[in-house]
Protein backbone atom coordinates (compact mmCIF):
# COMPACT_ATOMS: atom_id res chain seq x y z
CA UNK A 1 0.00 0.00 0.00
CA UNK A 2 0.94 3.59 -0.76
CA UNK A 3 0.94 6.00 2.26
CA UNK A 4 -0.68 9.62 1.00
CA UNK A 5 1.60 12.11 0.67
CA UNK A 6 1.38 15.30 2.99
CA UNK A 7 -0.02 16.98 -0.06
CA UNK A 8 -2.67 15.02 -0.90
CA UNK A 9 -3.71 15.06 3.03
CA UNK A 10 -3.38 18.84 2.43
CA UNK A 11 -5.59 18.69 -0.89
CA UNK A 12 -7.86 16.64 1.07
CA UNK A 13 -8.69 18.61 3.54
CA UNK A 14 -9.57 21.54 0.57
CA UNK A 15 -11.29 19.30 -1.61
CA UNK A 16 -14.77 19.96 -3.67
CA UNK A 17 -17.37 17.79 -1.70
CA UNK A 18 -18.09 14.97 -4.16
CA UNK A 19 -15.83 12.75 -5.69
CA UNK A 20 -15.40 10.37 -8.38
CA UNK A 21 -15.34 6.89 -7.58
CA UNK A 22 -14.65 4.62 -10.83
CA UNK A 23 -14.76 0.27 -10.89
CA UNK A 24 -14.72 -2.08 -13.65
CA UNK A 25 -16.97 -5.08 -14.51
CA UNK A 26 -16.39 -8.06 -15.25
CA UNK A 27 -16.07 -7.70 -18.68
CA UNK A 28 -13.80 -4.54 -18.64
CA UNK A 29 -16.58 -2.24 -18.93
CA UNK A 30 -15.98 0.96 -16.50
CA UNK A 31 -18.72 2.68 -14.24
CA UNK A 32 -18.14 6.27 -12.45
CA UNK A 33 -20.37 7.20 -9.94
CA UNK A 34 -20.05 10.72 -7.88
CA UNK A 35 -19.92 10.57 -3.70
CA UNK A 36 -20.19 12.33 -0.89
CA UNK A 37 -20.06 10.26 1.93
CA UNK A 38 -16.14 10.18 1.94
CA UNK A 39 -14.32 10.31 4.77
CA UNK A 40 -10.17 9.71 4.86
CA UNK A 41 -9.33 7.15 7.31
CA UNK A 42 -5.85 6.60 8.21
CA UNK A 43 -3.10 7.15 6.20
CA UNK A 44 -3.73 5.11 3.14
CA UNK A 45 -7.34 4.38 3.31
CA UNK A 46 -10.48 6.29 2.06
CA UNK A 47 -14.13 5.28 3.24
CA UNK A 48 -16.89 5.32 1.05
CA UNK A 49 -20.49 5.02 2.00
CA UNK A 50 -22.88 2.53 0.14
CA UNK A 51 -25.87 4.36 0.09
CA UNK A 52 -27.06 3.96 -3.44
CA UNK A 53 -24.56 1.81 -5.01
CA UNK A 54 -25.72 -0.77 -7.74
CA UNK A 55 -23.10 -1.69 -10.39
CA UNK A 56 -20.96 -0.20 -7.99
CA UNK A 57 -20.99 -2.75 -5.59
CA UNK A 58 -21.48 -5.53 -8.02
CA UNK A 59 -18.25 -4.39 -9.14
CA UNK A 60 -16.89 -4.57 -6.00
CA UNK A 61 -17.62 -7.95 -4.72
CA UNK A 62 -16.49 -8.92 -8.33
CA UNK A 63 -13.39 -8.17 -7.40
CA UNK A 64 -12.59 -4.65 -9.18
CA UNK A 65 -9.87 -1.86 -8.27
CA UNK A 66 -10.96 1.35 -7.64
CA UNK A 67 -9.54 4.58 -8.22
CA UNK A 68 -10.95 7.58 -6.49
CA UNK A 69 -10.43 11.47 -8.29
CA UNK A 70 -11.16 14.62 -6.14
CA UNK A 71 -10.52 18.03 -7.26
CA UNK A 72 -9.79 20.95 -4.70
CA UNK A 73 -11.19 24.54 -4.72
CA UNK A 74 -8.30 25.90 -6.64
CA UNK A 75 -8.73 23.02 -9.57
CA UNK A 76 -6.06 20.87 -8.46
CA UNK A 77 -6.60 17.19 -9.27
CA UNK A 78 -5.93 14.17 -7.26
CA UNK A 79 -6.84 10.13 -7.94
CA UNK A 80 -5.80 7.60 -5.58
CA UNK A 81 -6.09 4.26 -6.98
CA UNK A 82 -6.33 0.71 -5.47
CA UNK A 83 -7.89 -2.11 -4.21
CA UNK A 84 -11.43 -2.02 -3.02
CA UNK A 85 -13.16 -3.84 -0.05
CA UNK A 86 -17.00 -4.28 0.82
CA UNK A 87 -17.41 -4.31 4.53
CA UNK A 88 -21.18 -4.20 5.91
CA UNK A 89 -19.89 -5.47 9.52
CA UNK A 90 -16.90 -4.48 11.81
CA UNK A 91 -14.84 -1.52 12.79
CA UNK A 92 -14.99 0.59 9.41
CA UNK A 93 -18.42 -0.18 9.29
CA UNK A 94 -19.49 1.09 12.48
CA UNK A 95 -17.18 4.30 12.01
CA UNK A 96 -19.21 5.04 8.80
CA UNK A 97 -22.75 4.66 10.27
CA UNK A 98 -21.72 7.31 12.76
CA UNK A 99 -20.71 10.10 10.20
CA UNK A 100 -22.83 9.34 7.09
CA UNK A 101 -26.12 11.35 7.23
CA UNK A 102 -29.45 9.48 8.67
CA UNK A 103 -31.39 10.40 5.85
CA UNK A 104 -29.08 7.23 3.64
CA UNK A 105 -28.92 4.01 3.96
CA UNK A 106 -25.31 3.25 4.40
CA UNK A 107 -25.65 -0.33 3.49
CA UNK A 108 -21.82 -0.92 3.80
CA UNK A 109 -18.74 0.97 3.59
CA UNK A 110 -16.27 0.66 0.82
CA UNK A 111 -12.50 0.86 1.54
CA UNK A 112 -10.01 1.82 -1.02
CA UNK A 113 -6.70 0.84 -0.06
CA UNK A 114 -4.16 3.34 -1.67
CA UNK A 115 -1.92 1.57 -4.46
CA UNK A 116 -0.65 4.45 -6.32
CA UNK A 117 -1.49 8.08 -6.08
CA UNK A 118 -1.37 11.06 -8.29
CA UNK A 119 -1.84 14.63 -8.79
CA UNK A 120 -2.80 15.16 -12.47
CA UNK A 121 -0.65 12.99 -14.55
CA UNK A 122 2.19 13.39 -11.82
CA UNK A 123 2.34 10.03 -10.03
CA UNK A 124 3.39 11.33 -5.95
CA UNK A 125 3.08 7.24 -4.60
Amino acid sequence: MAVLPKSVLKAWKNREAAVVLATVDTKGMPNAIYATCVRLVGEDTVVVADNYFKKTRANIRAGSPGSLLFITKSGDSYQIKGRIEYHTSGPLFDDMKKWNPAKHPGRAAAILRARRVFCGAKQLA
